[in-house]
């Protein structure tokens, strides 16, 4: 009985000298909601990369659908939420989050990483502060409207890229345009148009073709509101536009590609945000690096992607060296 217990005890001490790992918790405050296909994109690009020893916890601001003049209390609550579940890192989704909570995350120690950035960092004041780092997006918009150019026949001379007004779509007008509403690109004229209707977006798709527009690109079209000022859900919006524009449609994002949709082009992964994020988390959370250090990193540069049915529909033939590179959604 004495051995017995004796080699029990050389067990339970064995025990409590193997290293435990505690799971640790990394909050994801998104910007806009759960049901958001570039959220659902980015979401899975981390949830493919913190997995096991990993707690996800999620707060949604939902400010592509909520009036601005509610933003900034969503953004304290999502602040209280951190509060309250102390989480071992913070992962800030898209512009409004970092925009709101940057310079307040700024002023702890919490690690924090940012995705989808559109802006600048320095406009969010967390440039060169230790504890924040992150992944910028950069539409791909003159590549595609480069692109376009070998899809459409006869080539296009003119082209509109519209987008809804949301801070995401100043911040892409300002950075990729430095502003300016129309510019050439590759011989084409291309004007962007910020809308803040859905009435104005209708009678915009309508007018393509009389206004003398070759192509368009349906950019963003997120916060789009009626004449009750209610918001619009974006796939009625892709999908109404795709079934009344007269000429050409494509899109720079994943999410607006599809049967019913866009044909595509080169275009953003929202999964490739995430997953980038989501590894400069993970080195931060198992090593001794400074956040600050790892960035900031623009994420993938973009694929090729298209609607087989659009493409049909459109009587587009890919040439051979686009459609070597190009997947399909339909």
């Amino acid at each position: 009985m004495h051995k017995f217990f004796s080699q029990l005890l050389g067990i339970s001490a064995l025990l409590c000298a193997w290293p435990v790992f505690a799971t640790q918790t990394v909050l994801v405050i998104e910007s806009y909601h759960a049901e958001y296909a570039w959220d659902i994109s980015y979401r899975k690009g981390i949830e493919s990369v913190l997995k096991e020893g990993y707690q996800l916890e999620y707060f949604q601001m939902d400010t592509k659908r909520l009036p601005i003049n509610r933003h900034r209390s969503r953004a304290e609550m999502a602040w209280q939420h951190h509060l309250d579940i102390k989480p071992d890192l913070v992962i800030l989704g898209d512009d409004n989050a970092l925009r709101y909570l940057g310079k307040r995350f700024a002023k702890s120690r919490l690690p924090v990483v940012y995705l989808g950035i559109n802006n600048n960092p320095r406009a969010y004041h967390v440039h060169k502060r230790k504890n924040i780092t992150g992944v910028l997006e950069r539409p791909l918009i003159k590549r595609s409207v480069s692109n376009i150019a070998e899809l459409v026949s006869p080539a296009p001379k003119r082209i509109l890229v519209m987008l809804d007004d949301s801070v995401t779509a100043k911040n892409v007008l300002q950075e990729t345009f430095s502003g300016e509403t129309e510019i050439r690109i590759s011989g084409i004229d291309v004007q962007l148009k910020l809308i803040k209707s859905w009435s104005e977006w209708q009678n915009t798709v309508l007018t393509l073709q009389d206004e003398g527009f070759d192509a368009v690109a349906f950019g963003l079209y997120h916060t789009l509101r009626d004449d009750s000022n209610k918001h619009v859900d974006a796939e009625q919006v892709i999908a109404w536009s795709s079934e009344n524009t007269a000429i050409p449609p494509f899109g720079f994002w994943e999410f607006a590609v599809g049967k019913n949709k866009t044909i595509g082009g080169m275009v953003l992964f929202g999964f490739e945000q995430g997953r980038l994020a989501a590894e400069m988390a993970h080195t931060i959370l198992t090593t001794d690096v400074v956040p600050r250090s790892l960035g900031p990193k623009t994420a993938d540069k973009g694929r090729y992607l298209f609607s087989r049915s659009q493409l049909e529909r459109y009587n587009i033939t890919l040439p051979q060296n686009i459609a070597d590179k190009a997947t399909y959604v339909d």
